[in-house]
């Protein structure tokens, strides 16, 4: 674009370009654009400079500009890069998007499909820290659509900060047509919007909403019309749709990938091994569908491996009905995991192959993928190799099941199954067992909650399943299988996806020690961070005041694990490689390393593309690393919502539990019996001023040293419950320890007080 010229005898006029302007201007330009340059085009000067520097500001954070000179294209045309908000997910599933900022006087506003992770995107460009939901504002690159479907295809960039001017809730109907939002948002608990009649767009009560503020008044409620009505929540075991479409899970396949699936056949014996008569046995929970993985030992008879053993494990061949390229593979990409939920799964494939064709059925022939393992008496791996086989499964078994047997109370079907096969397994499993001790891999104690429902769907009750060591026998089996697999693609030079967990940050372990200096641990120097630095911390606080709080902290100071197609060992396990193989049915990274497998030991013609390159496959491990992200939060907010639900007719009512966090504004406390999270504001403390001290995890009385930390003991009145959102409100009624109040005029690291006037009432009575 040239620069804009002055007539000549005409006195030159000082005006702002407009927004267009701009961005046509950023566009064509040839080299690199900042304000200086933008301002010389437009002839800009003296005080509109600071005017003109406020409009390129505005238009990055609405993400029409980026510090990387993308911009707008002409008018008439989407640009090739802008801020959308996603609206709606269509029959399929798909998430649709409408431009942020849209002009109604150039037309209707366009809708715009947003593309699935890894499809049309370019190589090495960046990927979003997390997957896309309805109600997220987003930075597309855009491209006319050459399919079917709406006119624009969009890939996320990146996802922006949640726009003031969105809100996912629940419709409230009123008498005169209109209603109430009442937001999902924790955050938002309070700030219900205000429906018009003629912006409610046939919504009904109950629905799930998204919806656009409108007006936002300093009195009153904000008025805000509803955008889409994405489905009621009045149907039993509905709660989770509410995770479900504010974090844009596919739960819907698309018309292409059901016809592949139904279209599937059994896979035949073929050039597989036969191994039908080999006794492997699935052992899962009880309430499983789906069993992809089964087990068998035997003492080896090998006179040079004395007390060792063999070990087979054998995954379901998904790989066998999921072929590279097609719109079942697609879909998978997409979705990247199964997602659990207390009342449903979102698979990553149809049933059809999940729960079927790829479901390891007693009596039944089934595809596998085998692998081999020879291990000695002390439970180290000696060799092993990978066969692709056709199995037919003894017996499935559940965990208590097989754990019963052992115990001395064996049933009809465990019976017969004793001697032959199941207390092999143990003796396999005390072997790696005696390993896994001397390898030392991360041990934290943080007991796992399930919830138990009613048929209605709500919840029955809360408990901690048991562990026992038919869960561990599984574990160790399924780590070992893992270890297998990609030393097998490593030696074979084979690219892979790595399942990969990076050691604690410096800064992490600098706050780490502060927290143990704070309780009277040293952190102990050493050269290299292991694993066995924290057992030795962890056991040292093992049964006293501290463990809950030293476990909460150890594993807050950890990494989070990925997929990645580089190596950077598993951390936690204290494993140099490692990489998910034993269950395709329900990850995208172990169907990959099936693949991989397949190709690189000619097991088959339906392995990895031979044109795979590691830069393709470190995208896919993003793309899957942030799905999975998305599944753990989806999965974390449905059953907060739950135990909301269950707690609501119980205002007033009190509760132990244990401080889980601290922050600047004030604790959160960790119910015992079920494990619900609540939150009691620093305002609620007694009649003192509560400042954050970081270093310790601590809320501390300014005046008088009354300090509540993380991991303390506390008895709470809950006070109020947002089942919609999931959040929990409590009264603190157990007194804070005792401590030395901050010197005066002085702050702690990281201390917040809350202003005067904020605590007007006392303590209740009764306090612990």
């Amino acid at each position: 674009m040239s620069k804009p010229k002055t007539p000549r005898g005409q006195a030159r006029t000082t005006t702002l370009p407009t927004r267009e302007q701009i961005a046509e201007f950023v566009a064509g330009a040839p080299g690199k654009v900042g304000k200086r340059e933008i301002a010389r085009a437009f002839d800009v000067s003296g005080d509109d400079r600071i005017a003109l520097k406020r409009l390129i500001r505005d238009m990055e954070a609405d993400g029409l500009l980026d510090r990387k000179r993308k911009g707008l294209s002409k008018a008439g045309e989407l640009p090739p890069m802008l801020a959308a908000d996603i609206v709606a997910a269509d029959k399929d599933g798909e998430l649709i998007a409408e431009p942020a900022d849209w002009d109604t006087s150039r037309g209707p506003v366009p809708r715009i499909l947003i593309l699935p992770q890894g499809k049309g995107g370019r190589r090495r460009e960046p990927q979003p820290a997390r997957p896309a939901g309805i109600g997220d504002r987003v930075l597309l690159r855009t491209a006319r659509n050459r399919e079917e479907g709406p006119a624009h295809v969009g890939r996320v960039i990146k996802v922006l900060p949640k726009a003031r001017n969105q809100a996912i809730g629940i419709f409230r109907a009123l008498p005169d047509g209109g209603g109430r939002l009442v937001p999902i948002d924790k955050k938002a608990q309070g700030r219900e919007m205000s429906i018009a009649a003629a912006d409610a767009g046939g919504a009904q009560d109950g629905d799930l909403v998204s919806v656009s503020l409108t007006r936002a008044d300093r009195f009153g409620l904000p008025a805000a019309k509803v955008r889409e009505r994405l489905g009621s929540i009045k149907s039993e075991k509905a709660v989770s749709l509410i995770a479900i479409h504010v974090h844009g899970i596919p739960n819907v396949f698309p018309d292409a990938a059901m016809k592949e699936a139904e279209a599937a056949a059994p896979a035949k014996l073929g050039t597989r091994e036969d191994w039908r008569d080999l006794a492997l046995v699935t052992i899962d929970p009880v309430d499983a569908k789906d069993h992809d993985d089964a087990v068998h030992a035997v003492a080896d008879d090998d006179p040079a491996n004395e007390g060792g053993h063999v070990l087979t494990v054998a995954i379901a061949d998904v790989a066998a009905y999921v072929t590279p390229g097609s719109a079942l593979d697609r879909e998978a990409l997409h979705r990247g995991n199964s997602v659990y939920f207390p009342d449903r799964v979102v698979p990553m494939l149809p049933e059809r192959i999940s729960n079927d064709l790829c479901s390891l059925k007693p009596a039944v022939d089934r595809p596998a993928l085998a692998v081999r393992i020879v291990i000695g008496a002390d439970g180290r791996k000696l060799r092993h190799s990978f066969h692709r086989i056709l199995m037919r499964s003894a017996a499935k078994l559940a965990y208590e099941q097989a754990q019963a047997a052992i115990l001395g109370a064996p049933d009809d079907v465990t019976g017969p199954l004793l001697e032959p096969v199941l207390r092999p397994l143990w003796a396999a499993y005390d072997a790696l067992r005696r390993a896994r001790d001397q390898r030392e891999p991360l041990f934290l104690d943080l007991p796992e909650r399930k919830i138990i429902l009613k048929p209605d769907g709500t919840v029955d009750r809360v408990v901690v399943p048991e562990r026992l060591d038919a869960h561990r026998l599984i574990e160790e089996f399924m780590i070992l299988a893992n270890v297998c697999a990609a030393e097998s693609l490593e030696k074979a030079g084979s690219p892979l996806l790595y399942r990969v967990h990076d050691e604690p940050s410096l800064e992490k372990m600098r706050a780490l020690g502060e927290v143990l200096a704070s309780i009277g641990i040293k952190l102990p120097k050493q050269a290299s961070v292991r694993p066995s630095l924290f057992n030795r911390i962890l056991k040292a606080v093992e049964g006293g005041e501290h463990q809950f709080f030293i476990n909460e902290v150890v594993l807050r100071s950890q990494a989070q694990a990925i997929y990645d197609a580089e190596n950077l060992g598993h951390f936690g396990l204290n494993l140099r490689r490692y990489a998910h193989f034993t269950s395709p049915i329900r990850r995208y990274a172990d169907l990959v390393v099936h693949r991989a497998l397949i190709r690189a030991l000619k097991l088959g013609k339906d392995g990895l593309p031979g044109d795979i390159t590691v830069a393709h496959l470190k995208e896919v491990g993003e793309a899957i690393s942030a799905a999975e992200r998305r599944a753990m939060a989806a999965e974390r907010e449905t059953v907060d919502r739950l135990i909301a639900h269950h707690l609501a007719d119980r205002i007033g009512a009190t509760f132990s539990g244990q401080v889980a966090g601290v922050t600047r504004s004030g604790l959160f406390v960790k119910l015992d019996d079920t494990g619900a999270d609540g939150f009691i504001p620093a305002s609620t403390l007694g009649l003192d001023y509560f400042g954050f001290d970081e270093a310790t995890h601590s809320l501390i009385g300014q005046s008088t040293g009354e300090t509540y930390r993380l991991g303390d003991r506390v008895e709470v009145k809950l006070v109020e419950a947002a089942p919609v959102a999931g959040a929990l409100r409590f009264e603190m009624l157990s007194d804070g320890r005792r401590g030395k109040a901050p010197r005066s005029g002085t702050r702690r690291r990281g201390a917040r007080t809350t202003p005067a006037g904020a605590r007007q009432r006392s303590r209740p009575t009764g306090r612990r």
